[in-house]
């Protein structure tokens, strides 16, 4: 199974735009936060036929908001500032704090650990886990980017925007 990684927009819609065509083969996508505006997060539900699974970031303003755009989709799944699910016959937690990632990657307890909140991409093992950061969609600090998790490989691929 292949899975997106994106995260941190912060309403960057014209290189949502670009990067959700190219999910395609994608049956999932997981979003580790910063939307920042609801609409953001409708363009995600409307322009991804798989399922999407959000947690919220640092500078998502209208929680209220985006919990009802996610209620009215029916392909999202809004989980608070952590998600864990098993896809692919993996074990997957995903959150914006990096911080909190690294422990999580740690405790063993995944097979895949994802975050955010940095804008910089990172792929690492901590011990049998992977642990990756998959960029900003932004592309305010650097070269905009998403990533592919192959739950098959256990292999996580960058792809510059």
């Amino acid at each position: 199974m292949l899975i997106a990684v994106l995260s941190d927009i912060h309403d960057n819609i014209w290189n949502l735009e670009r990067v959700l065509p190219r999910l395609g083969e994608a049956e999932a996508l997981l979003f580790c936060g910063d939307f920042c505006a609801p609409f953001t997060l409708k363009m995600m539900a409307d322009g991804f036929s798989g399922a999407v699974h959000c947690v919220f970031g640092n500078n998502d303003g209208d929680a209220l908001l985006l919990s009802q755009v996610a209620h009215q989709s029916d392909n999202v799944t809004l989980y608070s500032l952590m998600g864990e699910l098993e896809l692919g016959g993996r074990k997957i937690a995903f959150i914006h704090d990096p911080y909190i990632a690294s422990g999580l990657a740690a405790s063993g307890k995944y097979d895949a650990v994802f975050s955010g909140h940095t804008h910089k991409h990172k792929v690492e093992k901590i011990g049998p886990t992977l642990w990756a950061n998959p960029g900003e969609v932004m592309g305010r600090f650097g070269q905009p980017s998403f990533g592919l998790y192959d739950t098959g490989s256990g292999e996580f691929t960058l792809h510059a925007i």
